[in-house]
């Protein structure tokens, strides 16, 4: 539960406060107010729907309906098969197919995926971790394909793998072979499409595990901090990657603190790359973030509800200082989200862009008594927990002994025993609660588009030329076994037809599988 503020603040809780140093100008270090001089003056943040169900065609539609209602970037959901490394006609993958995102086997699905979008102009985020080599690789064989350069494709791949053990799930292969998979990318994407964010570090998931503001904050960080380095010890200058780091948090209930949270975190990650990795460059110093809003808070009950709180939210994140920004749907407790709930969803940031006047001054927050102690105190906080990581050996011994996820899981307990006990409020759920609750509308996938799915990836295996497709394969297993940099392999897979599952089993069998930590 959040530390209750006091009912007055005033210059005393200020008291030492030094502007030039915690503050400054927009756009200028430790960019508490902001990475860009003019911030939403010169540019509206992107607003960025995340989007995919079903197959390629179904997501395609979504994707092309929410670019006529104004969506700047598109971003992909992926369903469980493809995010941890099985085909669509896997036995594994039963059941699941195209139900939380978009089914992608192959090139093919790739292919139907972006039909009529123009890949050089519009910028593509993809949530995606385990495989996200592999996605990546989809997607510019895709591009060149379509005529596009891939040096002038920009977008973000997920691919923070580290969340994935702490809170989440979706990892294949053991901690440190999939972090090497990580920095493969890092130094091939530096050459090939330079344009294109490698990773988005993501505080999001943790504070959907339940984490608190001030951990979500420290852990994001002490991710970063673990890629950061691992890129250096693989012979990378910190200069040369560092700035196209992009980050992703969320964007929860408590409007004020979440203010202050991104506030904090900009200006303890600039701290961190220019004292603790010596960064030389301004923009490595800069953390540029994506935001979502909390479907944790959604509930199935009165879950019009759901639009108030996910417009707060947003808020939160454009005075926050957000690069781009996802407003959930109101049903998403329900089903995945109907086109009008998508369409409320991208009308909420809209408003809050076109009338409700925010966007017009900088950091409009600076100098509140409130808001700077709130400030103060995460950025102490986070800066705790990071000092008790660094005691355990690092995030990756922290992560392998499951402290991380003790941590989580004991912020996650509080609160729901805050809701439990009725000290937490939750409307229509412990409070103001309605003995009717009329049905909505929600989101179906058709039962029969699996099956159409399988038949489309078996196909495939049939028509394709086999020996190059075998010949590729084997050649990202030897890269894998040989410790070559795996994007070429990976990239030439793809382009000879093999599939997401087979390129993903062709490195377990080098790499293995993880092993969770038993946290008890």
């Amino acid at each position: 539960m959040p530390k209750q503020p006091k009912p007055v603040y005033t210059a005393a809780d200020l008291e030492g406060f030094d502007y030039e140093r915690e503050l400054g100008y927009p756009g200028e270090f430790p960019f508490t107010r902001g990475i860009q001089p003019t911030m939403y003056r010169g540019r509206l943040w992107t607003m960025r729907q995340y989007a995919g169900m079903g197959d390629a065609e179904e997501s395609n539609r979504r994707y092309k309906f929410l670019i006529a209602n104004g969506t700047a970037g598109l971003s992909v959901a992926f369903d469980l098969p493809t995010q941890i490394g099985y085909d669509s006609d896997d036995p594994m993958a039963m059941g699941e197919v195209g139900k939380v995102g978009v089914a992608i086997d192959s090139i093919e699905d790739m292919e139907r995926l972006f039909e009529g979008i123009p890949l050089e102009t519009i910028s593509t985020s993809m949530t995606i971790n385990a495989t996200a080599s592999i996605l990546l690789a989809l997607y510019v064989a895709v591009a060149k394909r379509g005529g596009a350069d891939p040096k002038k494709l920009s977008g973000t791949v997920q691919n923070d793998i580290l969340k994935e053990y702490i809170s989440r799930g979706t990892y294949i292969y053991p901690i440190r072979d999939a972090m090497r998979i990580v920095t493969d990318m890092f130094a091939w994407a530096n050459e090939n499409t330079p344009e294109w964010n490698t990773i988005s570090i993501s505080g999001y998931h943790m504070r959907e595990a339940g984490c608190t503001a001030a951990q979500e904050i420290a852990f994001t960080l002490a991710d970063g901090m673990t890629y950061v380095q691992a890129a250096v010890d693989a012979g990378l200058d910190v200069d040369r990657f560092a700035p196209r780091l992009s980050f992703f948090f969320n964007a929860h209930n408590n409007f004020f603190e979440e203010v202050a949270k991104f506030r904090a975190a900009r200006r303890l990650w600039a701290r961190i790359m220019r004292e603790h990795f010596g960064a030389k460059n301004p923009r490595s110093w800069m953390l540029r973030f994506h935001t979502q809003t909390a479907g944790s808070t959604l509930t199935a009950q009165q879950p019009e509800n759901n639009i108030v709180r996910t417009a707060i939210q947003a808020l939160s994140a454009v005075l926050g200082g957000t690069q781009s920004l996802h407003t959930n749907g109101f049903d998403e407790a329900l089903a995945l989200p109907t086109e009008e709930a998508a369409r409320i969803a991208l009308r909420t940031q809209q408003i809050i862009a076109g009338e409700s006047g925010v966007a017009n001054t900088i950091d409009p927050f600076a100098g509140s008594y409130y808001v700077e102690s709130l400030t103060n105190g995460l950025e102490e906080q986070a800066r705790g927990y990071l000092e008790r990581i660094d005691a355990l050996g690092g995030m990756l011994r922290a992560i392998e002994q499951g402290w991380v996820q003790q941590e989580i899981q004991a912020a996650a307990y509080e609160y729901q025993r805050a809701v439990d006990s009725g000290e937490a409020t939750v409307v229509g759920v412990n409070r103001f609660t309605r003995e009717d609750e009329p049905p909505i509308p929600i989101q179906h996938i058709d039962e029969a588009l699996e099956r159409r799915q399988v038949e489309r990836v078996k196909a495939l295996r049939v028509r394709r030329h086999q020996q190059k497709w075998r010949a590729a394969v084997d050649g990202v297993r030897d890269h894998a076994r040989g410790g070559q940099n795996l994007m070429p392999a990976i990239l030439e897979a793809v382009e000879s037809y093999a599939t997401v599952g087979e390129i993903a089993a062709a490195m377990r069998e080098v790499f293995g599988e993880y092993r969770e930590t038993v946290v008890v």
